[in-house]
């Protein structure tokens, strides 16, 4: 089955600052705040939700079409689709743009000072899902908000079952915005924090919520996520992951578990499973593409936490 993933394509500058911000920060001068961090530590992964996502698709053995917009800078990650043979076809250079780019400063106390530019994610609604073909599941990751709009229409429109994953851009849309997204997609997935904003802004439950698609996924993080199917709530464990060391991409990973158990028709129970596994994969390695187990370890691993094959 191929999966048409629209999201973003970004460059991560990540930087750590060997000391703490509030050592540098006077709180009663913050009015004219001037400061400069040395950052001897840095490092420019590959990132973006789209980029991220078909990644985690593919070592699970899916059949991700990524469909993103990027800039004038975007030769070495162009090089990197191709290298891992990921099929890049819709992915539309922006003349005169940057890839979205962001700058993420760490300090000794995991406090972060971040900075991100959309750059030519801003016109991804220059793509249109038609342009795809044989393709028989999408999803909507964070991507610039004309797009998500149009994007969300178009899969509705030619009748392709999407995923609503509206992340970071989810304060971007009003209540109307968000209600019609949810009817139009057929499956939705948030964390904690955006689950609470999402009924904030539409004024309803999570249940009422649930209502309006075939699943609602919220996420956890280390606690687990809880699945809205079919008039029940399943309640998925997390896995324990060899280390701590990146949350970055986490919620990308278990995207592509969803995607794949959705694609294979699996029982909620199993996909969701499958998605918690993908996340402790991920958060164990530093950057959101630096991880590469074979399909045959995330096979032994699936069993190791849960007693049984997942294929």
């Amino acid at each position: 089955m191929k999966a048409l993933i629209c999201g973003s394509i970004a460059y991560d500058t990540i930087m750590v600052f060997p000391d703490r911000f509030q050592n540098h920060i006077l709180p009663e001068q913050i009015h004219i705040l001037n400061v400069s961090f040395v950052v001897p530590d840095m490092r420019r992964e590959y990132g973006g939700c789209a980029g991220n996502i078909a990644y985690n698709l593919q070592l699970l053995g899916g059949n991700p079409l990524i469909m993103a917009t990027v800039g004038q800078d975007s030769g070495l990650y162009l090089q990197r689709l191709q290298d891992l043979k990921l099929d890049a076809r819709h992915v539309r250079e922006i003349p005169d743009s940057y890839t979205a780019q962001a700058f993420i400063t760490t300090d000794l106390d995991a406090n972060q000072i971040n900075a991100f530019h959309p750059g030519a994610m801003n016109s991804s609604h220059h793509n249109h899902i038609g342009d795809a073909q044989g393709v028989s599941l999408g999803i909507i990751a964070p991507d610039g908000r004309d797009g998500m709009l149009q994007h969300a229409q178009e899969f509705h429109a030619a009748g392709i079952p999407f995923i609503f994953d509206p992340g970071q851009q989810l304060p971007m849309f009003n209540g109307e915005e968000l209600l019609n997204f949810m009817q139009l997609a057929d499956y939705c997935t948030v964390n904690d924090y955006e689950a609470k904003l999402l009924c904030d802004r539409t004024g309803q439950s999570l249940e009422q919520l649930a209502r309006s698609v075939k699943a609602l996924i919220v996420t956890l993080g280390g606690k687990g996520s809880e699945i809205y199917a079919d008039g029940q709530r399943f309640d998925i464990p997390s896995v324990k992951p060899d280390a701590v060391i990146d949350p970055t991409g986490c919620g990308d990973a278990h995207r592509a578990g969803l995607l794949y158990g959705i694609g294979q028709g699996w029982e909620w129970q199993q996909t969701g499973r499958l998605a918690s596994l993908m996340g402790a994969l991920k958060i164990a390695h530093r950057g959101c593409q630096n991880h590469k187990p074979q399909r045959d370890d995330i096979a032994a691993r699936y069993r190791g936490a849960f007693g049984h094959a997942p294929w």
